[in-house]
């Protein structure tokens, strides 16, 4: 027997959401080296900070599983109407950023939603992988992500219409809140200068 319709799509944005906020790289760096990434390096819990205090078999490691989640979030609800594929996508990259396992701690969302639209939107996936790229031979993959966080919602839209725009909007939005508010930690100053700092190199001090 099938299930109700309405319990099918709880059960598909719950398993999004649940994907989303498993973090694979605390416990990469955890079962490698003891250390919880929450408070270690720039406190992010990423792939990066992975391979800062464990290497790169385990960064390796902690990158498959985050773009594995998140193509598996986007598998949950593929062919299915353009609204859920968006709400499983937010929710995947929400439970990311703001683990419950983490009590509330997490990473940016760049590998995740680049799983998201390895499945549901492949033009934006080359998007996301061509500015980590770019970034990588820049010496800083933060400004190039931004660049291509904000030119996700159009870049869909031009290519997907508006089920693409609102896929966009619901996998940039969390990514930039979360830049903007970085790890919970005080913050040194409320000026414009920090937050600038944070938006454009994901961290508080340059």
């Amino acid at each position: 027997m099938a299930a109700h319709p309405a319990i099918s799509v709880t059960l598909r944005l719950g398993g999004s959401l649940l994907l989303g906020s498993i973090p694979f790289s605390n416990i990469v760096a955890r079962s490698v080296t003891g250390h919880d990434l929450r408070i270690i390096g720039t406190g992010t819990v990423s792939p990066t900070n992975v391979y800062r205090v464990a290497g790169s078999r385990p960064f390796a490691t902690a990158c498959l599983l985050d773009l594995a989640k998140g193509a598996m979030a986007a598998v949950l609800v593929k062919d299915r109407h353009a609204a859920l594929v968006a709400a499983a996508a937010g929710l995947t990259i929400t439970g990311h950023n703001w683990s419950p396992f983490l009590r509330g701690a997490g990473g940016r969302g760049v590998l995740p939603a680049t799983g998201v639209l390895l499945v549901a939107a492949p033009p934006g996936a080359t998007l996301m992988v061509g500015a980590v790229v770019v970034g990588y031979l820049m010496g800083d993959t933060a400004p190039t992500c931004l660049v291509a966080e904000v030119l996700l919602t159009p870049a869909l839209a031009a290519i997907r219409g508006r089920s693409g725009a609102l896929l966009g909007v619901v996998l940039s939005t969390p990514m930039l809140v979360k830049r903007l508010l970085g790890n919970g930690r005080p913050a040194p100053d409320h000026s414009g200068y920090l937050y600038k700092t944070r938006i454009i190199y994901d961290r508080d001090v340059r």
